[in-house]
């Protein structure tokens, strides 16, 4: 695609080579991904970074680098100005980091999309944006809340994947902010449905449930085929819910939707919130760490999943993900709906996770033993992934011990040079 210098500018464009002939596009929001063709027939032109400022008062991202191969225009809102320049922030959530790395390691090309908020320290996540863009991934500030962002996306790229990973996480913050939970994990995920069923093509949808949907159930290990009508938490009820809008989705207009129930996920560039995290940090501090046992005095167990193993679970989804069946918002024939546990399948006593900590760190653990809070917390997750491994190919690797000893590396030498990243 020749352009004149004029239209250049008027496009923002850079003067950069194409990029490579495979592209595989991903967009994350808190972390969300939306992926193109790997085979793509047109040239492609890469957009710069881009700052998208809103009227008031608080900026949005969006990170990444945009084919314009086929695009008429530039994703220009009309409430939005865009200005070129290199990224600041980028695609910082936990997973959404490592699935990022992991498809442009394998060639695809990457566009994150991040709103930053403040639910965990931010530099962390700055930090994981700095990596992004050392491996070429690019940001736009943005919200998977902003339709008319998405639309615009959306008209510009003939996305054919989207990878949903956007969401408020945390049990127990929910009893302190209930309305972000319902913000961002039902209004966020039915705006981002209700792009993808009007576009045409409609993508495939690939998106983050978790295993707290399983509640109160009692069977073990959780299959996808039991009940989770009982959630122990709001964050556990918004996933849920999650659930069932994908499914109308799927069976009203025709989007071919994949879920994945994820099971305690833990590794090195981690949330700050997880017991893991905070345990080290904790004792490394010399203070005293809580260990919670069940009402009954029984142990409190988690199958802990390593990053590494949920990321090779999330790109068997989007590989074997279907094409929807709709177009424009009209249903065509019945579409793929599908629904994994991404686990360990081998639970782990909590106490266990702190002996382990106490081995690599060198240090002994203060501990204090206290009854678990009905906070939403659940005694005991456990994983059958069965399916998962039948349909995905997925088999985890990587014991605690092992995993944990990767995040302390990292953790330790993070934390020592925090001021060179």
């Amino acid at each position: 695609m020749n352009l004149s210098p004029r239209e250049i500018e008027a496009r923002k464009i850079p003067l950069h080579p194409p990029p490579p002939p495979h592209p595989l596009l991903t967009l994350q929001a808190h972390a969300l991904v939306l992926l193109l063709p790997r085979i793509h027939p047109l040239p492609l032109h890469p957009l710069p970074p881009v700052a998208l400022r809103l009227p008031p008062p608080r900026p949005r991202r969006l990170l990444g680098r945009l084919p314009l191969g086929e695009a008429r225009r530039q994703v220009r809102p009309p409430h939005l100005r865009l200005q070129p320049r290199r990224p600041r922030h980028g695609a910082a959530g936990f997973v959404g980091t490592h699935v990022s790395l992991a498809l442009k390691r394998r060639g695809d090309g990457v566009l994150g999309l991040d709103n930053f908020n403040r639910y965990y320290d931010p530099n962390l996540k700055r930090a994981r944006q700095r990596i992004l863009d050392r491996a070429g991934v690019f940001v736009v500030d943005g919200d998977v809340n902003d339709a008319a962002l998405l639309r615009k996306l959306f008209d510009v790229v003939p996305f054919t994947h989207v990878m949903h990973l956007a969401a408020q996480a945390g049990v127990r913050y929910a009893m302190q902010n209930p309305g972000s939970y319902v913000h961002s994990n039902i209004a966020g995920f039915v705006n981002l449905l209700e792009t993808c069923k009007s576009a045409n093509p409609q993508p495939a949808v690939v998106w983050a449930s978790s295993s707290s949907v399983y509640g109160l159930n009692s069977k073990v290990p959780f299959s996808e085929k039991d009940r989770t009508d009982q959630p122990a938490s709001l964050y556990a009820a918004t996933k849920k819910a999650g659930e069932e809008i994908a499914h109308s989705y799927n069976h009203i207009y025709g989007l071919s939707i994949t879920g994945l129930r994820f099971f305690t996920v833990y590794g090195p560039w981690g949330r700050p919130d997880m017991a893991y995290f905070f345990f080290t940090k904790d004792i490394l501090k010399g203070k005293q760490i809580t260990i919670f046992e069940s009402p009954d005095g029984g142990t409190v167990a988690r199958d802990f999943t390593y990053i590494d193993d949920i990321v090779k679970g999330c790109l068997g989804a989007l590989d074997t993900a279907k094409k929807s069946t709709g177009s424009g918002g009209k249903k065509k024939g019945p579409a793929q709906f599908r629904v994994f546990n991404l686990g360990n399948t081998s639970p782990v006593p909590v106490s266990e996770l702190v002996a382990i900590l106490e081995k690599l760190l060198k240090v002994k653990a203060k501990k204090k033993v206290h009854p678990m809070p009905t906070n939403g917390d659940v005694k005991f997750t456990h994983a059958n992934i069965s399916l998962a491994h039948r349909d995905l190919g997925y088999r985890p690797t990587t014991d605690l011990e092992t995993g944990l000893r990767k995040f302390v590396k990292w953790y330790l030498e993070f934390y020592s040079k925090k001021s060179s990243w």
